[in-house]
């Protein structure tokens, strides 16, 4: 069963990431994410996906992308630190990715559909890690980072980016 770890275990850009996610198993958390997630955005019109709240600021459908893409990414670290992988996993930059992913051509349904796909994906391997893997480290991004850390701030980066979703988009 996955603990929430220490906030002094995880890197410090994400600490205010990881204080919006509530104690309970972490698959769990993320279940219940999904559900809610998908709820509050299936109802968002194409105009509404298209909305900025600010110039400069990503579209609502850029900020869904951004989250899917971000997740498919710690996905992948969580499998290969889990796997007992030592090589250092670089970074990305969340900007050119959106810049280049045109998510904006693509309906709200896909996105969401894309989303919904990659969480379930995500809760899967979590769901079928050996509990000793949990504990695994390696270098994320620059930063020493285990299986649980990893998780968490998949959680914590889509309550962050919830919040501004419900506050300035919606």
């Amino acid at each position: 069963m996955f603990k929430r770890p220490k906030l002094e275990e995880f890197p410090a850009y994400t600490r205010n990431y990881i204080k919006l996610v509530p104690e309970g198993d972490i698959v769990d958390i993320l279940t219940e994410q999904l559900d809610k997630t998908y709820n509050l955005l299936s109802q968002v019109t194409e105009d509404q996906a298209d909305y900025r709240y600010e110039d400069g600021k990503w579209s609502l459908s850029e900020v869904i992308g951004h989250l899917t893409d971000t997740e498919r990414i710690m996905a992948y670290r969580i499998l290969r630190i889990a796997r007992g992988d030592q090589n250092p996993l670089v970074g990305f930059d969340e900007n050119e990715f959106v810049k280049k992913a045109s998510f904006f051509v693509r309906p709200m349904a896909d996105l969401l559909e894309d989303y919904q796909n990659v969480r379930t994906a995500t809760t899967s391997l979590l769901k079928g890690l050996p509990q000793h893997s949990l504990k695994y480290r390696s270098n994320a991004n620059g930063f020493d980072v285990t299986v649980e850390t990893v998780a968490y701030m998949v959680a914590g980066h889509e309550r962050h980016h919830l919040k501004i979703i419900e506050e300035k988009y919606l």
